[in-house]
């Protein structure tokens, strides 16, 4: 298989080596078709806290970037990378060893949606204090389905969004953290797939400029708190000249957090 080495900036495409993810500090291979890693990977890496311990999940993890980018950040964490297809499995294990996360890092190759490949997988229900997730953001009957095999099954979910959220909080303790990106229009789906299971919710808009709509929403709670929601000020990417805000560059550079 053929790789290149990638880093997430406001579009996505074949970098130099020296560069990689987060400023450099992360080496990333990803293959050259299929789903590429990106702002939305960045983003959900940066909800995570800094100095996180305990085990924290990235589920739908693709080649690894959310879950390597934590690991960074969070040096007591323990991480593992959930993962349905097996060439970005391959992937995952590569970008593991290149950047040194072997002993704290796993791939987990199986269907989170199915209880029995979770078990396979090596994944025990309610152990995990985090789970971070980006998933596949368009139903099957409402888009054109991409012929490419691989970023369909990024893209296009086989399930509902509460299947897809019932199963990682199944993963999650009581009392774990629960965080997700997804399209800002799918915000009631997001909430009704967490009611009753979530509470301490935060919604956090991402706009792309100062004015313009929200594009993503960064949704976190925590399992069994009955705390209510928080509408926070908005995240804007991009200043009117298409560079990025001073803390949008910041959180690239893995500098900074969501301002949650």
């Amino acid at each position: 298989m053929s790789v290149t080495v990638s880093r997430a900036m406001n579009s996505i495409g074949t970098a130099p080596p020296a560069r990689g993810f987060l400023g450099g500090r992360l080496y990333l291979r990803q293959a050259p078709g299929g789903h590429r890693a990106g702002t939305d990977a960045v983003l959900l890496a940066a909800a995570a806290p800094r100095e996180a311990s305990g085990l924290a999940l990235d589920v739908g993890a693709g080649v690894g970037a959310v879950g390597l980018a934590l690991a960074l950040f969070s040096p007591r964490a323990r991480v593992g990378l959930v993962e349905i297809d097996p060439g970005a499995c391959e992937l995952a294990r590569e970008n593991i060893a290149a950047n040194g996360l072997g002993e704290r890092v796993f791939v987990h190759e199986g269907d989170v949606s199915s209880a029995a490949s979770r078990r396979a997988a090596g994944l025990a229900e309610e152990q995990a204090d985090f789970v971070l997730t980006n998933p596949p953001y368009y139903e099957a009957a409402r888009v054109r389905v991409s012929p490419d095999e691989k970023k369909a099954r990024a893209h296009v979910a086989k399930g509902s969004l509460e299947d897809w959220v019932r199963a990682c909080l199944a993963l999650l303790r009581p009392g774990g953290t629960f965080v997700m990106i997804h399209r800002a229009d799918t915000l009631g789906e997001c909430l009704a797939s967490v009611e009753g299971r979530l509470g301490a919710l935060a919604v956090l808009p991402v706009l792309p400029r100062e004015g313009e709509a929200a594009t993503r929403i960064l949704l976190r709670g925590k399992k069994g708190s009955k705390a209510p929601l928080a509408l926070l000020a908005p995240l804007v990417l991009h200043e009117a000249d298409d560079r990025f805000t001073p803390l949008a560059e910041a959180i690239h550079r893995g500098e900074a957090g969501l301002p949650w």
